[in-house]
């Protein structure tokens, strides 16, 4: 058993990832500002991995915390830039479930997100899969208050060079300071 290190997990590892996209795949300039994406990341130590356990709620409740400290990074990642868009995900080492990571992504994780970035309104996208160190993962994005914008419909791929061990979960959060580049595929525009 590792020892806890923050509240009630053992974190190994903070990562941090930040794009600027200045133009598009094709080398059109960017219709305004450039989109800044920021990844949070942090290797949790698993302390259900390799056994079975029916109530997950202890580490569900504890997760509060963690959601605390992702707003805290995300907003610090981009400093006076307000998060239009946003996403979450897990990757869970071989010892564990991915029930165990989803575990760490309810809304009791992500409320203090919503609250550190000013509020939001739609669900989180999020996704998941086990994995070893280095696997990739694509977080997808979607409007922080208006689900169905089709312009912030998007994905930022992470990868953690070393993690998550078998032990481990990396959570995941990904958050966008606007909408896909020159996005034209109509439909609803955010209010």
């Amino acid at each position: 058993m590792r020892t806890k290190n923050f509240g009630e997990f053992h974190i190994r590892k903070w990562y941090l990832q930040i794009e600027d996209t200045l133009a598009t795949e094709t080398g059109i300039l960017a219709d305004g500002v450039p989109v800044r994406k920021v990844v949070i990341g942090a290797a949790v130590h698993n302390v259900f991995a390799g056994q079975f356990v029916s109530d997950l709620s202890a580490i569900v409740q504890a997760s509060e915390a963690l959601g605390e400290e992702f707003g805290r990074r995300i907003t610090h990642a981009l400093g006076n830039e307000q998060v239009e868009s946003y996403g979450k995900a897990c990757l869970v080492g071989a010892a564990g479930e991915y029930e165990h990571g989803n575990a760490l992504l309810t809304t009791v994780f992500a409320n203090p997100i919503r609250s550190a970035i000013g509020g939001a309104k739609s669900w989180i996208p999020s996704t998941g899969k086990r994995g070893s160190p280095g696997t990739s993962i694509d977080i997808p994005l979607a409007h922080k208050d208006e689900l169905y914008v089709r312009s912030h419909y998007d994905t930022i791929s992470a990868m953690f060079a070393d993690a998550p061990n078998a032990d481990e979960i990396v959570i995941a959060f990904a958050s966008a300071t606007r909408g896909r580049l020159h996005s034209r595929l109509g439909g609803p525009k955010a209010a």
